[in-house]
């Protein structure tokens, strides 16, 4: 199965998603659930799905990403034909860099001919997911299908941000059409037994199929901005491109049925805070189906009393990564990523800190997402006082506060 496919993990640019965590690395690099980046979810269900054969297509400020592949992901035996291997623009035809996702896959023809797998699997690398890609490659198979496309059902269709799917009885695709963005209020929306498809960055090809597509497709001769749309829409009426449904009764993680393409900071921020309910439509603890990622070799976190006050440090229904210290301060419904220090009398509610963040004595933080390596100063009050807020801040439309690199509260930077 591994040495058949051949994977192309898509990890190009900064995606439209979480926009302020992504001036400083590519959306495929943001950090997320504590201690992973987005594309380990990815990869993860390329290694469980044992496909094992992946190059990440990488462009747009690529060191972070590259280093964390390096870091994290060198776990495969190139003596067996495994490998994860990053690839930039290679530049072999012209001085161009990649023009999009189209162009990405076509300036890498030459690693896809190659190769001796029969198919090619295009994955977007800024999605969080799981998946048994070995179901989909089965069900491609089974339909003698040309090119298979992930599609997942949702019962707003205003709310779709990935192209939609018209299907017939044999779950053959019709149509892609663009997503429709309508700003509804929550008793508008589609009732539960409404169904609409849209896809999920997830492509099944038969490569010599994908070989002569790419052959007839020039440099700037479309449009280059969505995969679905620009490559597959204009065969589905004159070949053979096939639906697969998310999350059937077959393969290893249909229980989740999750996916989340963090198409904008409140769908990041949302995304994270789910992993804190009792019980998250993401399940992390999956004992068969772990995720791959790198940590440093930090030591546990812990809570000791404040040095002031002598008060405990305290942390409620909250993720803690390794290295973090919560020293007399309270942590509440949040998620710290690793060698986040809180310190004596400090308050953090319903926050994401990213590595390395450091809160100041009394400071208080509330609905926050706060960049690595930023200093909170002492007795700072962020997420209460929104007019204040928005003059330093980036703050999202449901009101979540974003520290980033360079803001004023920062003394490191």
């Amino acid at each position: 199965m591994s040495a058949d496919t051949l994977i192309l993990v898509l990890a190009i640019d900064r995606g439209a998603g979480p926009d302020p965590l992504t001036i400083h690395r590519t959306k495929a690099a943001v950090p997320f659930g504590g201690k992973y980046r987005v594309i380990d979810f990815s990869l993860a269900n390329c290694l469980h799905s044992g496909l094992r054969q992946v190059l990440v297509l990488t462009q747009y400020k690529s060191h972070s990403l590259h280093k964390h592949l390096r870091d994290g992901w060198s776990i495969f035996n190139p003596e067996l034909r495994e490998f994860i291997t990053p690839v930039p623009p290679q530049m072999r035809e012209s001085q161009e860099w990649y023009a999009g996702p189209v162009d990405a896959i076509r300036q890498n023809r030459y690693l896809i001919e190659r190769n001796r797998a029969s198919q090619v699997l295009v994955l977007d690398g800024g999605a969080v997911y799981r998946m048994d890609y070995a179901e989909l490659a089965r069900a491609h198979r089974e339909s003698d299908a040309q090119i298979t496309v992930a599609v997942r059902a949702t019962a707003d269709p205003g709310s779709a941000t990935q192209a939609r799917v018209t299907i017939n009885d044999e779950e053959r695709i019709l149509g892609l059409t663009e997503p429709v963005m309508v700003d509804r209020r929550p008793d508008e929306r589609g009732t539960e037994g409404d169904e609409h498809l849209e896809t999920m960055g997830v492509y099944l090809f038969d490569k010599p199929f994908l070989l002569e597509r790419l052959a007839r497709i020039e440099r700037g001769a479309i449009s280059d901005n969505d995969l679905a749309l620009d490559l597959i829409a204009p065969l589905t009426q004159d070949h053979r491109v096939c639906a697969y449904r998310f999350g059937q009764t077959r393969g290893r993680v249909t229980p989740d049925r999750y996916w989340s393409d963090l198409a904008s900071i409140d769908d990041y921020y949302q995304a994270n805070m789910a992993l804190l309910l009792a019980q998250p439509p993401l399940d992390l603890y999956q004992p068969d189906w772990t995720i791959n990622t790198y940590q440093g070799q930090y030591p546990p976190a812990r809570t000791v009393p404040g040095a002031v006050t002598g008060n405990e440090g305290v942390f409620v229904n909250s993720m803690l990564a390794a290295g973090t210290v919560i020293s007399g301060g309270g942590v509440n419904h949040s998620i710290l990523f690793p060698r986040v220090r809180v310190n004596d009398g400090a308050i953090v509610e319903a926050s994401i800190l990213f590595d390395g963040v450091v809160v100041g004595e009394g400071a208080h933080l509330r609905h926050c997402i706060v960049e690595k390596d930023i200093e909170i100063p002492a007795g700072e009050r962020i997420g209460f006082d929104a007019k204040r807020d928005r003059e330093r801040f980036t703050v999202s439309r449901e009101g979540v506060v974003i520290v980033s690199k360079g803001a004023t509260v920062s003394e490191g930077e």
